[in-house]
């Protein structure tokens, strides 16, 4: 189904997974030219997780205000996605969730690009720690996390490049988190940020789902990614 207005297209499509159909929808700047490719991930299946997330949805339309070729998706076994709910505490599943639909909507609008389009992945929550592992195969070049659960799933640290004078080949990250988050700890991400030298842009006041700080939210995110 495609949907029309002033700024945007939309339309709900299902992507090939390894484990069936993923569930997605994708919307397109009304810019001819689109910045990159935003792959969002949402929070953990197991206690209804979905890509209607609020803090998923505000993702959303930040990223297709910053004139990015947008995709959110359902892990798979979520709502009409195929395949089994929850892979595992290891969450290999749901990363080869990620790099399928990556794969797909690169493919589906590489002639856009003069080049290999820029890639950003973001995530809330367990859907922000799952981006972490896909970006060691994934190679994006921006990273937006919301309240990772980095420590719950162990994620890696994010790989660099050896030769740190390449900036160009230095993915830009930005991490969000509530200081009243008491799902994920900050002090959880702070101790995986810190030997990486990641800052934290810290929201006083924000418990997990940033209720009535959404707006917050987008604010950061629009106004740290812009060009």
């Amino acid at each position: 189904m495609t949907a029309h207005n002033s700024q945007t297209l939309s339309r709900n499509l299902f992507i090939d997974g390894p484990a069936g159909k993923l569930e997605a929808v994708l919307a397109e700047p009304a810019s001819p030219s689109p910045r990159g490719i935003a792959v969002i991930a949402h929070p953990h299946p197991l206690y209804g997780g979905t890509m209607n997330n609020k803090v998923v949805h505000t993702l959303f339309k930040s990223f297709l205000e910053l004139e990015f070729i947008t995709v959110k998706f359902n892990f798979r076994g979520v709502e009409q996605s195929e395949g089994p709910l929850y892979s595992g505490n290891d969450g290999l599943g749901e990363v080869e969730d990620v790099v399928a639909v990556t794969e797909a909507v690169t493919a589906e609008y590489a002639s856009r690009f003069n080049s290999s389009p820029p890639l950003c992945l973001a995530g809330f929550s367990f859907g922000g720690a799952i981006q972490v592992f896909a970006a060691q195969r994934l190679k994006p070049q921006q990273m937006v996390l919301v309240a990772p659960a980095v420590e719950r799933l162990s994620a890696p640290p994010l790989s660099f490049p050896q030769d740190t004078q390449d900036v160009q080949s230095l993915p830009r990250v930005l991490i969000i988190h509530g200081d009243q988050d008491d799902v994920v700890p900050l002090k959880t991400v702070l101790d995986w940020a810190a030997p990486q030298e990641l800052p934290i842009v810290v929201v006083p006041g924000a418990e997990h789902f940033f209720h009535r700080r959404l707006h917050i939210l987008k604010r950061i995110v629009l106004d740290s990614c812009r060009p």
